[in-house]
């Protein structure tokens, strides 16, 4: 009975002096672990709140785009693109107004905006729609030059094709049939892949490669090989 009341006060002891050596660093787990709950929180309701202001910005500018108000669709998207420059909405926006120049046949109004989108947006797909439209606004404005530098098609990935087809474009306009033959036969051979590629028209790319003198299409899409007997 001895044995087990030292042994319990033995323990006791122990703890008392474990907490002494350990109390601050305790406290100051928990108080780190309250701090960086608080930021969570704050960082969420921050988050929402700013997701919040920057959606009604994007309806004040598209209202008054709309609405034709084109003063105050700027101002709207000016206070946008300030404040939430990383925002879809701040490139949404500049699609839309530079949608509303193009219409109006205001090319270099709008190609400044596509070009903000191309540069900022963090959409890799979005950025590059936005190029392919500056380089056919350039090709518009007898900027040939300009719109065959912007477009590189070693780091347009899925957007090769269109790419491709685009600097053909920019060719014939600058009167180079033999590098537009070469281009237009370059996209059609990436659009046999898949994804944005596929979305060319690839009739109308056979028909831009023989008004250049082309008399070969690209080879066809291989169809899905039959699956070997007794293969799934």
């Amino acid at each position: 009975m001895v044995e087990e009341y030292l042994t319990d006060r033995d323990q006791e002891e122990a703890l008392r002096n474990w907490w002494r050596e350990n109390w601050t660093w305790i406290l100051g787990g928990i108080v780190l672990g309250l701090v960086l709950l608080g930021g969570w929180q704050y960082w969420k309701v921050r988050t929402a709140n700013t997701a919040a202001a920057a959606a009604k910005l994007y309806e004040d500018f598209r209202g008054a785009l709309e609405r034709n108000e084109l003063e105050a669709a700027n101002r709207s998207l000016g206070t946008l693109a300030a404040d939430h420059a990383t925002s879809p909405y701040t490139q949404q926006g500049r699609l839309l107004l530079a949608k509303k120049h193009v219409d109006e046949g205001k090319f270099d109004e709008a190609v400044p905006l596509l070009q903000s989108v191309a540069n900022e947006s963090s959409d890799a797909e979005l950025a590059w729609v936005a190029r392919l439209r500056v380089a056919r606004l350039l090709i518009q404005q007898g900027k040939h030059d300009e719109a065959l530098n912007l477009l590189d098609p070693e780091k347009a990935g899925a957007f090769a094709a269109q790419v491709r087809e685009i600097r053909g474009d920019a060719q014939v306009a600058k009167g180079n049939p033999d590098a537009a033959r070469a281009e237009y036969a370059a996209a059609l051979t990436a659009n046999i892949g898949g994804g944005a590629d596929r979305m060319i028209d690839r009739s109308l790319l056979e028909m831009k490669l023989q008004d250049v003198g082309g008399d070969k299409k690209a080879p066809e899409p291989a169809a899905n090989p039959a699956p070997a007997e007794g293969q799934p």
